[in-house]
């Protein structure tokens, strides 16, 4: 079994930028693919971007392409989302998830979810 835990979400101004972790309960995230996803009330999640095990590759949605950077450290068991140049309509809970592949970054790819962290872009 495989714990994850969000961190780092908050409030902040249109424009401005969040930095998310995403740590393990164990040493073993090094074998999965990781994926940050994202959900607003009343609508489906989204794929957001994900990482291959070793890190080597990564997917983005279009959405964020050119603002968001996802990355990992496997020592520290430990994948991160670096979000710049945030929009109002990045608002919603962010999840990380685990699983064997970062191929469409699609929910059913993934065995493993944390909780959430709420992110908030407003003036």
């Amino acid at each position: 079994q495989l714990h994850l835990v969000e961190s780092g979400g908050g409030l902040v101004q249109p424009g401005g930028s969040l930095g998310l972790s995403c740590t393990a309960s164990a040493s073993t995230l090094h074998y999965y693919a990781v994926g940050w996803f994202r959900q607003v009330p009343g609508r489906q999640r989204e794929g957001v971007s994900c990482i291959s095990n070793s890190g080597d590759s990564t997917i983005y949605a279009d959405s964020v392409k050119g603002r968001f950077t996802i990355s990992r450290d496997n020592d520290k068991n430990m994948v991160f989302l670096r979000m710049n140049n945030l929009k109002p309509e990045d608002r919603a809970v962010y999840y990380c998830a685990a699983g064997p592949y970062c191929v469409r970054n699609v929910e059913s790819e993934y065995d493993y979810w944390g909780r959430g962290t709420q992110v908030t872009v407003s003036e």
